[in-house]
């Protein structure tokens, strides 16, 4: 049959990224335990398009995302070398956005339930260099230390999100970039509370006030410890209760901003 794509295309134009975007597929991802989990990714997988082709071949990435269905740097590399080997280019790239389940322990009764967080891996192969970025925001609550501060008793609070995302030379595991979003707040958020659970909660986000501006610089201190951090990009949302806004603070560093 005849293969349109590959005609030469005259306009000698060449396009960065080319391909097939947010197709969604049953994934595997492990977690610190070692155990491989399932759950869902939109996936987009784009290669760089030669300006004397007219098209690019786009059933080939489904091809290449069905043979390699686990999500760690060994497949998304591995993805990444298809790609180039089977679409004839030097660049490709590969996004992928799914929710990771963790299970989590009430504080006090010790009941276990799950809670997910949102996660996105970034990977890029130009030639031979490898790039892996990741991005995970964790639902946290932060308590205004004004609103403590002013009220002669309560204070305001609400759900915030905190959005960490990092390029590192070395892996890190999704639960620890958790650990430092929920470190950096008042308190972490629980799928499963009791009574005595509720109680302590409220009353531990009481004792730890945190303004976005907070959690935004107790974030950073605690990625600014890590070794290996090429890059990183600090978000956080605090999905305000009592006004018509949110609330933002924004934070980048690393060893080459």
């Amino acid at each position: 049959m005849k293969d349109v794509q590959n005609q030469p295309d005259r306009r000698q134009i060449y396009l960065n990224q080319v391909g097939i975007k947010d197709f969604r597929m049953p994934m595997e991802i492990c977690n610190k335990n070692g155990e491989w989990l399932s759950t869902a990714a939109d996936i987009s997988l784009l290669v760089g398009l030669d300006a004397s082709l007219r098209g690019t071949h786009m059933s080939r990435f489904v091809d290449i995302i069905q043979e390699n269905r686990r999500m760690d740097l060994k497949h998304m590399r591995n993805i990444l070398e298809s790609i180039q080997q089977r679409l004839e280019s030097r660049s490709s790239f590969v996004r992928m956005k799914f929710d990771y389940f963790i299970e989590k322990e009430s504080p006090v009764t010790r009941l276990a339930s799950f809670i997910n967080v949102q996660v996105e891996y970034s990977a890029s192969l130009e030639g031979n260099d490898f790039e892996f970025d990741m991005k995970v925001i964790t639902p946290v609550t932060t308590l205004c230390p004004c609103s403590k501060e002013i009220s002669e008793y309560s204070a305001h609070n609400q759900r915030a999100n905190v959005s960490i995302q990092i390029r590192r030379k070395k892996f890190m595991w999704i639960e620890d970039l958790v650990e430092i979003a929920e470190q950096s707040a008042s308190s972490p958020v629980y799928s499963l509370l009791k009574r005595p659970d509720e109680k302590y909660v409220t009353e531990h986000a009481y004792d730890n006030p945190r303004f976005v501006e907070d959690v935004c610089r107790e974030a950073k201190l605690r990625v600014d410890r890590m070794r290996d951090v090429k890059e990183y990009c600090i978000e956080v949302e605090s999905l305000e209760s009592i006004h018509n806004h949110s609330a933002y603070a924004m934070v980048t560093g690393g060893e080459e901003i």
